[in-house]
């Protein structure tokens, strides 16, 4: 009897090392820092950086990290990412097929493939788990599924969410966290989003906007409306909104720069840094580029800014949840894929 066509959905996240010991991290951090679309200059200036310099230091710093937020069922990315693909694959139903994947790390694309492939399916949808699209991420993941699906002869319709950092749904759930908190009780409210070099922005501007001109990120509409920095943007106020805070209350910022050369502004740090010196005592953090909770929220805001924020005169940084396996992100997910579904 011929199975019945399903849907296949395949989740994908950035990854994670597969344990925090140095070996491990170092080859995760191989894989992603060689990633061409992550650090965009030349092949062998690349090979130099990361090989050379990158990957010999900064393993075993990355390793400690790892190491203060690991947990028994291991990596928090992973764990959340895992629990999220279970109760997607249970709230979708049987005509769909769910499988998750890592864009560096495991589970691999590869792995994630050869799960879906052994069912007939009618169509692949392709989730990168990253609310706003950039190219060092879900044009990454584009890149990599298509190298890999690709391979086959016969081929279900391919399609993919580019990005959805207007979903409704899912900003509520960011509000939710954040009011189940109570931001009325601190003294600014901030959205720190992951950063990239401006350099990135500028090569994937096709309208010749980016950087034109101060704040251009502030205005969103069919110029700038694939930017990752307009999108950022524009996750942050629709999330602030349904806070009901005012544009004294919030700033935008971004973190997790890497190297000298300019990355979008302003950094986390440095508004931090501005935010004691004015005298603020408790400040709430929401990182709306993460679905799910990993290194760069739980230890660079609850840990790095935490501890930078005190040695300046503050008192509490108080990072919101992500999104993780909460019912309700499940619910708008299923509700994404649905409706690209019908598309």
């Amino acid at each position: 009897m011929d199975k019945p066509l399903k849907t296949g959905i395949m989740l994908v996240n950035l990854g994670t090392p597969d344990s925090p010991s140095t070996s491990d991290v170092r080859k995760y951090l191989l894989e992603f820092l060689l990633d061409k679309r992550v650090i965009d200059i030349p092949w062998l200036g690349r090979q130099l950086l990361v090989r050379g310099i990158i990957g010999p230091f900064r393993a075993p710093k990355s390793a400690k990290t790892y190491k203060a937020i690991w947990r028994p069922e291991g990596s928090p990315l992973l764990h959340y990412s895992r629990e999220l693909s279970r109760l997607l694959q249970e709230r979708l139903g049987d005509d769909y097929l769910v499988s998750l994947a890592m864009r560096y790390g495991n589970p691999s694309i590869e792995s994630s493939w050869t799960a879906l492939r052994q069912y007939p399916l009618k169509r692949l949808i392709v989730v990168p788990l990253f609310p706003q699209y950039a190219s060092a991420t879900t044009g990454s993941v584009m890149e990599k599924v298509m190298e890999v699906v690709g391979k086959d002869l016969s081929l279900p319709e391919i399609l993919f969410i580019r990005d959805y950092h207007d979903l409704d749904s899912m900003l509520e759930v960011y509000a939710k966290n954040a009011r189940n908190l109570n931001p009325e009780h601190y003294d600014h409210v901030l959205f720190s989003f992951h950063g990239l070099p401006v350099r990135q922005l500028i090569k994937s501007d096709l309208n010749q906007h980016c950087q034109q001109k101060p704040n251009c990120c502030e205005n969103f509409g069919p110029h700038n409306q694939h930017c990752y920095g307009a999108q950022c943007t524009r996750t942050a106020h629709l999330i602030a909104e349904k806070l009901h805070l005012t544009n004294d209350q919030y700033s935008i910022c971004y973190q997790s720069r890497l190297g000298k050369t300019p990355w979008i502004q302003p950094y986390t740090s440095d508004v931090i840094e501005h935010l004691a010196k004015k005298g603020a005592k408790r400040i709430l953090v929401l990182c709306p580029a993460f679905v799910s909770d990993c290194l760069e929220t739980i230890f660079e805001i609850g840990e790095e800014y935490q501890e930078e924020f005190q040695h300046l005169g503050g008192e509490q940084v108080t990072l919101v949840p992500s999104l993780n396996d909460d019912p309700d992100w499940v619910n708008a997910l299923a509700e994404l894929v649905i409706n690209r579904n019908k598309s």
